[in-house]
């Protein structure tokens, strides 16, 4: 009986330990404090494989969150469906002093369809837990047990969860019951923390302590482009009950099209007639991929659902045709059919959508990567990127959700990492026009043209389906600057062939120059100004990134009031940096009392180092003054 006793001590001593974790405020070290919403006390993710079909995870953290802005990392939440299943699930919540507050069970948390409302997804579920703070800080600890025959998954893990929280200590291991299930890992940025790998027969784990938070810092790169993380896959591995041997992006691709996609593109004869009838008189194929895509948008709608969820497989176009409505991966797939109904190829593609531009990682192909489906439609050596989700964007125009980066284009051959279309620096383009009459109270009446092209269309574009009330609001806003702004009229025209978006303004203003006894004081550049200045950073600590670019042409005319004549007026300015330039001039008609006001503002895309901070922040403060000089005109005597 004696190895019974010494194993229930042992036992003993570890619930003892586990209950005596001091999760005290006053144990942080005041270094992880720093800059910090929130403290990873312990982030763990345990994984056993015991073959290629069967995988169980174990997952602790407990997160001291120490302000509002630190709820976001109290997340209590996690999916199941039929090949994922959660075994068990628990929170507790400690206060400053590591007392216990309040413990909850797996009756406590919700349990509610992964999308809600919609038929299509009736095997993916979510268990979540809203958490209510009544004080800071405040200690979440949050575990869950589950297991899986989809081992296609492995989701990169970060050592470091986001820009202004830190980290006592990560724990992230794979066992395995065999060589031929080790994982494959790719390192990022470790570099510079505290982590420790270990590789033991059976095993591959990692490590770190005591990372402190990262302050971000104005235009701070992405977190995903700096954070500390490793990327682990399977060479094989089952999902969603097809086996798969992936060494490359091309594997993946056949893998993906033959087991995801093959099946999954029969339509309704109706449907197929319609589509047809459609054609009559077409012959080009890109003519035929926008006739498709119309019909996609008015005759589909979209939900939103995060990639994963449902799998990776897209809904049948059968079934998308039924409901009328589909993720990014049912309304792809469909249109996908569509086009191939009229003889029109188009591929399937994966990205990693979003405002921060991530690639595709070349040389580590899974599944993972990507959290949107597009499609890709070749044409005359090149690509038109077409994305079905949207409802008002035009044929072939991605913006800067999808824009400039390596994506997955599936093809039946296999993968490709290719870069969909960028929007980069002068394409980005904004004109405006405008005369503008000044009278002699201060007061304005102007006529403005604005025409933007690339994301400044994207920017812009929405407004012609706005009611007038918000209209009204949103020319309020965009000319803050000038008080007591009325608009008298307004038209669009949207030019979605060549993606043109024009705004014809008519508005007035009182007092929008300042009168100071006998003179006038008012700022040329009325209708764009720009005064974005950064931050200051006195010891910058990242590198800092222009993520597209802009080019931004005015050309104002403005009538001067009778009576008046110019007693100061800015001089030209010319600013050339590796950042962009920056140039005005302004040109006195005394024959027709008016002055033309020209400039031109181009910021350039790129990565910068932290050295050139200053010099960018520099710029940009040349920018906003002289966008904010005012001319003076005085009464002329008789």
């Amino acid at each position: 009986m004696r190895p019974f006793y010494i194993y229930l001590l042992l036992f003993c001593s570890l619930i003892s330990f586990g209950q005596e974790a001091d999760y005290r405020i006053s144990a942080i070290s005041p270094e992880l404090l720093k800059n910090a919403n929130a403290v990873y006390r312990l982030d763990e993710m345990k994984i056993h494989l015991n073959s290629s079909r069967d995988m169980r995870s174990t997952f602790k953290q407990v997160v001291t969150v120490l302000n509002e802005l630190g709820n976001k990392h109290a997340n209590m939440s996690v999916h199941y469906d039929k090949e994922r299943k959660v075994k068990s699930i628990e929170a507790y919540v400690y206060d400053s002093n590591g007392k216990e507050l309040e413990r909850i069970k797996r009756k406590d948390f919700q349990d509610v369809s992964a999308v809600d409302g919609f038929s299509l997804y009736v095997d993916d579920r979510r268990l979540y837990y809203n958490y209510t703070p009544v004080q800071y800080p405040y200690t979440l600890e949050f575990s869950y047990e589950v297991e899986t025959s989809d081992t296609g998954l492995f989701p990169s893990w970060y050592f470091l969860p986001g820009y202004t929280a830190s980290v006592e200590k990560s724990i992230y291991s794979v066992s395995y019951g065999n060589e031929s299930l080790k994982p494959i890992v790719k390192e990022h940025h470790l570099e510079g923390i505290e982590v420790t790998r270990t590789e033991t027969p059976g095993i591959t784990s990692f490590t770190a302590r005591n990372i402190p938070a990262v302050k971000k810092e104005s235009l701070s790169p992405s977190f995903r482009k700096i954070a500390p993380k490793v990327a682990i896959r399977l060479p094989k591995f089952h999902f969603k009950g097809y086996d798969a041997a992936i060494d490359s992006w091309d594997d993946l691709g056949v893998w993906i099209h033959n087991h995801l996609l093959k099946e999954q593109t029969e339509l309704p004869e109706h449907t197929k007639t319609e589509i047809r009838g459609l054609m009559k008189g077409v012959t080009d194929p890109l003519e035929k991929a926008k006739i498709v895509y119309d019909y996609v948008q008015e005759n589909t709608r979209y939900i939103s659902v995060q990639i994963g969820i449902g799998g990776f497989k897209p809904i049948s176009a059968m079934e998308v045709d039924r409901v009328k409505y589909g993720d990014c991966k049912g309304l792809s797939n469909y249109a996908k059919a569509l086009l191939s109904v009229v003889g029109v190829d188009a591929y399937y593609v994966h990205v990693q959508a979003g405002p921060d531009k991530v690639d595709f990682e070349e040389d580590f192909a899974d599944l993972v990567q990507g959290n949107h489906a597009i499609l890709a439609i070749p044409y005359n050596d090149m690509y038109y990127w077409v994305d079905c989700t949207s409802q008002v964007h035009p044929f072939g125009f991605v913006g800067d959700f999808t824009d400039d980066r390596k994506v997955l284009v599936v093809k039946p051959d296999g993968g490709e990492i290719v870069k969909t279309v960028s929007y980069l620096n002068k394409e980005n383009h904004q004109h405006t026009r405008a005369r503008l009459s000044l009278n002699a109270q201060g007061g304005i009446q102007a006529e403005v043209s604005i025409q933007t092209r690339g994301t400044q269309y994207d920017n812009h574009f929405k407004i012609e389906d706005d009611t007038p009330e918000e209209i009204d609001k949103h020319y309020k806003e965009y000319w803050g600057n000038i008080n007591n702004l009325k608009l008298e009229s307004y038209s669009f025209k949207n030019d979605q062939d060549s993606v043109l978006f024009e705004e014809n303004v008519t508005l007035i203003a009182e007092n929008y120059a300042s009168n100071s006894g006998e003179r006038i004081l008012f700022t040329p550049n009325a209708f764009n100004r720009n005064d974005y200045v950064p931050n200051r950073h006195r010891t910058r600590k990242l590198p800092f990134e222009i993520q597209r670019g802009y080019m931004d042409e005015d050309e104002f005319e403005i009538v001067l009031p009778e009576g008046y004549s110019i007693e100061a007026m800015p001089s030209p300015v010319k600013v050339e940096t590796e950042f962009g330039h920056y140039l005005t001039e302004l040109i006195h008609e005394e024959e027709s009392g008016t002055i033309l006001y020209k400039r031109s503002l181009f910021i350039k895309q790129g990565d910068y180092s932290k050295e050139k901070y200053k010099a960018y922040r520099a710029f940009r403060k040349q920018v906003a003054a002289n966008d904010n000089a005012k001319i003076v005109l005085i009464r002329s005597k008789t």
